[in-house]
């Protein structure tokens, strides 16, 4: 019904830059909020950034600064811009996104498929 593809990710190395995509398609009607939580090696799952259509943003504290969100609306499309990485970053990230299909007009949740960020000292 909904399908996110995910896309970057890969090995980064301290202080560098990579970036992530979130690209939604499917019975969308419309997309409200998109982010990416990541989750690394025996942690929780955390969010790292969310933003919603309209442009709110909330960054985790470990990121901000560092990490750029953004969106393409007509797209349903999500960047998430990653500078200054350090190895703490090094996650299994993955991309969701709030969407309201043609058949369900209650936001339901769905996930990327998820994209491996590792950064070497």
């Amino acid at each position: 019904q909904v399908q996110l593809v995910e896309s970057g990710g890969g090995l980064g190395q301290s202080g560098g830059s990579l970036r992530l995509s979130c690209a939604a398609s499917g019975s969308i009607y419309k997309v409200e909020r998109m982010g990416w939580f990541r989750q690394a090696p025996g942690m929780e799952r955390e969010l790292v950034a969310r933003i919603s259509r309209g442009g709110d943003i909330d960054y985790a504290d470990s990121v901000k600064g560092r990490f750029t969100i953004s969106r393409d609306n007509a797209k349903n499309t999500a960047f998430l811009q990653m500078t200054g990485l350090i190895p703490e970053d090094t996650a299994v990230y993955y991309c969701y996104a709030d969407v309201i299909t043609t058949t369900n007009w209650v936001p339901q949740k769905y996930w990327g498929q998820g994209t491996q960020v590792t950064v070497s000292i």
